[in-house]
């Protein structure tokens, strides 16, 4: 399953998605989302015990001023790569 998380994480239950991602989903960042992926943010430090791959979504981090600022442990991927994780995913849940 794709999971997406477009809101800020200070304004969602980030724990509560958390807990529904499992090893063989993933999950993406993307508009205002892509602030839980800020290196030592308190969001990345929840997001950082998934087994899941995580990506957020590069457009949206260079429309923030954001780049550079994302943990290593989130790959950045463009729309090309968002189409793939939805081929790749056929179920979505959007956060």
């Amino acid at each position: 399953m794709l999971f997406t998380l477009a809101r800020s994480p200070q304004q969602c239950d980030l724990p509560a998605l958390m807990r529904l991602v499992s090893d063989t989903d993933a999950l993406l960042l993307m508009q205002d989302g892509v602030t839980a992926a800020l290196e030592n943010s308190l969001a990345q430090s929840h997001i950082s015990v998934l087994t899941c791959p995580v990506y957020v979504l590069s457009e949206d981090l260079q429309a923030r001023g954001l780049s550079g600022q994302i943990s290593h442990k989130v790959t950045p991927i463009d729309y090309t790569g968002f189409v793939d994780l939805t081929e790749k995913h056929r179920q979505h849940v959007a956060w």
